[in-house]
């Protein structure tokens, strides 16, 4: 592999690396660069945890502009390639292509796409005609379009196929992947909700590394990742960790605070960051130096 220049090349670089590419959920700018300063190969622009910050479903009540808005903010403050979670696409071939312009616009460096029908409903809300699959056609057409609009051939397309999740079986699977790699797809993201890894590891089997091959172990995390690196896994995301950490330190440090009629509890037993740390992410150090540097000049200094 080449050098590589920017955060797009990066990450398509590393799913054809020699080991797998981790990347970690961020749902808003701080936590964008959190996991920036963790070394994370990449940030996965979660619709779940995206809606959660925002207090909505993962149903699509989250519209694309929002989170157009939100993915600007997680590029203004982090380096480190972002994935984007598109859902279904939030439409037809139209709106997604034109989604996919505008993330490309925006600096993000992928985008996932599941070929399930819109609006979406989340991948681990049970009941009876919840899942419903897109025709492969009209889902095909989604990948030809997007690749179709990219300026940069590095920016990533990954087809995510919620075959296991609709309770269909992996001669399915391998049917819609094929079709979604003839299509144009860069990688294939494979799902289950099954707490063993067996379904992702015999698809991974009989894809035979056509192409990077996408997991994301939510419901099966106690599978050790040596088994994802021995099977050929290119990448792993862990798909809502930041936002579920966030909600039940708030939900702790909330309670405590009711309770204690005083916030002396949280503050001396370190159960929130200091402000000067809150300060720090939010880069007002840049922020004061450049008023040294303007006001300064302005003033003739």
């Amino acid at each position: 592999m080449t050098n590589s220049d920017t955060p797009t090349e990066r990450f398509r670089d590393s799913l054809y690396g020699d080991d797998i590419t981790f990347l970690l959920e961020a749902h808003d700018g701080v936590s964008a660069k959190i996991v920036d300063e963790a070394g994370f190969d990449g940030i996965w622009a979660s619709s779940l945890a995206m809606s959660a910050s925002l207090g909505v479903r993962d149903a699509n009540e989250m519209s694309s502009s929002e989170v157009l808005r939100t993915v600007e903010y997680m590029s203004d403050i982090a380096s480190t390639p972002i994935v984007v979670d598109a859902d279904t696409g939030y439409g037809d071939f139209n709106n997604f292509r034109l989604f996919v312009a505008k993330l490309e616009q925006l600096g993000a460096s992928a985008v996932c796409v599941e070929d399930k029908t819109f609006p979406k409903t989340n991948s681990f809300v049970d009941g009876e005609g919840n899942q419903q699959l897109a025709t492969i056609e009209d889902f095909s057409a989604k990948i030809r379009a997007a690749k179709d609009i990219l300026e940069d051939d590095a920016f990533t397309v990954i087809a995510r196929t919620e075959t296991f999740i609709a309770g269909e079986g992996l001669e399915v699977a391998l049917e819609r992947a094929t079709a979604y790699h003839e299509a144009g797809a860069d990688a294939i993201f494979i799902h289950s909700k099954l707490e063993t890894a067996d379904e992702v590891l015999q698809f991974i089997h009989e894809w035979d590394d056509r192409s990077p091959v996408i997991v994301v172990p939510t419901s099966y995390y106690r599978t050790p990742t040596d088994e994802f690196r021995e099977a050929g896994v290119s990448a792993v995301i862990w798909a809502n960790h930041t936002v579920r950490a966030a909600i039940q330190a708030m939900q702790r440090v909330a309670a405590r605070i009711r309770e204690e009629e005083s916030v002396i509890g949280v503050e001396t037993d370190d159960e929130i960051v200091p402000v000067e740390e809150l300060l720090r992410l939010q880069n007002v150090e840049e922020l004061e130096q450049a008023k040294e540097h303007y006001l300064r000049s302005a003033r003739g200094a």
